[in-house]
């Protein structure tokens, strides 16, 4: 690799920690009055034995499965597992409800089978924009679960339409998905030591 090459690769990953570094520094404000709410309902549903359901796509999808695991698995400490299902995981259900419906039903058809009432169902979208997140998330109002969004910049339709929505103070998908697994980890920590001590 030439000299040049080299220079061009640190610059660009110092400018790529550098904007990390900047939205999560205003991650705090922008966040913690919808944190503390989140942590208090998913902690309530837990406690009453219902569950959290997460949807997305994309990276976003990804970011479903990495939280389910830290609930169902373990996050700091050893505890009893917590009932968490990922939407975007079971490949049968999204080929099967996306050839026979659209692709936009793919996780309301799920909500819809699953969802209870006092569930928490989780839609994560950078934009808050994404029609089958939209749709699951009013099809968990319909199963009088609660709805949280996970999104950025002003949220989009998804801030209108839940009861919950973390908006990271970013525009840029990857900044946004980088403060989105900052909040998620936070979030895993507290519930464990609210529900297992501290």
């Amino acid at each position: 690799m030439t000299q040049e090459a080299n220079l061009s690769s640190r610059q660009t990953l110092a400018r790529t920690i550098a904007e990390s570094i900047a939205v999560k520094e205003q991650l705090f404000d922008a966040c913690n009055v919808a944190f503390e709410q989140f942590v208090e309902a998913v902690v309530s549903a837990f406690r009453k034995g219902n569950k959290m359901l997460l949807c997305g796509n994309g990276g976003s999808a990804c970011d479903a499965q990495h939280v389910a695991g830290e609930l169902v698995g373990r996050f700091l400490k050893e505890r009893h597992p917590l009932p968490a299902i990922a939407l975007s995981a079971p490949d049968a259900i999204l080929t099967c409800v996306g050839n026979d419906y659209s692709f936009a039903d793919v996780f309301a058809r799920q909500v819809h089978a699953l969802a209870q009432p006092g569930d928490i169902v989780v839609g994560i979208s950078t934009s808050g924009n994404s029609p089958n997140v939209i749709r699951a998330m009013e099809a968990a109002r319909h199963c009088q679960a609660v709805c949280v969004g996970f999104t950025g910049a002003d949220g989009g339709k998804l801030h209108e339409i839940t009861d919950i929505c973390l908006c990271v103070p970013s525009k840029v998908t990857a900044r946004i998905q980088e403060a989105h697994i900052t909040l998620w980890h936070a979030v895993c920590e507290e519930i464990e030591n609210r529900l297992f001590g501290s």
